[in-house]
């Protein structure tokens, strides 16, 4: 039997409604362009009712259902170390369950790395509820990033290269375009590029994973691209909204461990320098809790 085209990894944490309207909207699109595809579900901990919820009404998912919340890199691994055991697809598609799949999606997803055999990531084109351009795909960051999140800077640059964004007239076409890395939120991967570089590092908790993943492949020779064509709706924050402080932590961790991980020793010294002072001017006017969570950045930077 020759290996599956697709497995989709959908990691969920009490967002029951919305990932009953991903899986619903990603089984269309299946259906629609007559493709067949392994799905996997992995419930961190949720206490919402969503695993019944998935074994209810979709007993053809592959559910894992843990007791606990290991992040959103150890979840994805789990299903992707069990599928590369099994029966390994030629593409893995790591999807939020906060998204939505518009017609036409997977398809084009494939077409694009089908085309572009270098290609180890390609990301869709992500669209807020209300329709709406959201960025998919970014720079790889730096000093500049970083002084945007943590400053004031004028309106027009926030979308601008110096903040890592792509131009909104890429978005607007339809053709594919290489990027840094895309957004985490639909990401399809390919299997030889996952082979070789490894998995996700599990060392993110949640926030920058795909980061380095991306940077890891680029320096293994793969590229990374945008699709347009591949439409999808992208309800942004809706887990870790639910958390916000503990969220803002790990965030700011993981950025940590990202610019260790790949700048050199000068650059993450300016970045300490950044980040320590952006976060001094946010502890004025905060509250006691914000206060120290502030306090727990500064003690990993």
């Amino acid at each position: 039997m020759p290996d599956p085209l697709l497995t989709v990894i959908i990691v969920s944490w009490n967002v029951r409604d919305l990932l009953m309207a991903c899986l619903r909207s990603l089984q269309a699109d299946l259906a629609r362009a007559d493709l067949s595809a392994d799905i996997w579900v992995v419930d961190n901990g949720s206490t919402d009712g969503t695993p019944e919820a998935v074994a209810r009404d979709f007993p053809a998912v592959r559910l894992i259902a843990r007791r606990d919340n290991p992040g959103f890199a150890a979840a994805n691994n789990q299903a992707l170390r069990a599928a590369l055991e099994t029966a390994p697809p030629r593409y893995f598609w790591l999807l939020n369950p906060d998204t939505e799949i518009l017609p036409g999606a997977t398809a084009a997803l494939i077409a694009a790395m089908e085309a572009h055999p270098r290609v180890g990531v390609a990301g869709a084109g992500l669209l807020y509820p209300d329709g709406s351009l959201q960025h998919s795909a970014f720079r790889f960051p730096g000093l500049v990033q970083l002084a945007f999140d943590l400053f004031p800077m004028p309106a027009r640059l926030y979308e601008t290269r110096l903040n890592g964004r792509y131009p909104r007239r890429l978005y607007e076409g339809k053709a594919p375009f290489f990027v840094d890395h895309p957004l985490g939120a639909a990401m399809m991967v390919r299997t030889e590029a996952v082979e070789q570089v490894g998995l996700l590092d599990e060392e993110y908790r949640i926030y920058c994973e795909e980061i380095d993943w991306c940077w890891r492949m680029r320096r293994a020779g793969w590229r990374a691209l945008c699709v347009p064509a591949a439409r999808v709706v992208h309800h942004a924050g809706r887990s870790t909204g639910q958390v916000p402080i503990p969220s803002f932590i790990n965030l700011w961790t993981s950025r940590a461990r990202l610019y260790t991980r790949h700048h050199r020793p000068a650059t993450r010294r300016l970045a300490r320098m950044l980040v320590r002072a952006g976060m001094r001017r946010r502890m004025r006017g905060a509250t006691p809790a914000w206060q120290e969570a502030i306090r727990q950045v500064l003690q990993v930077w």
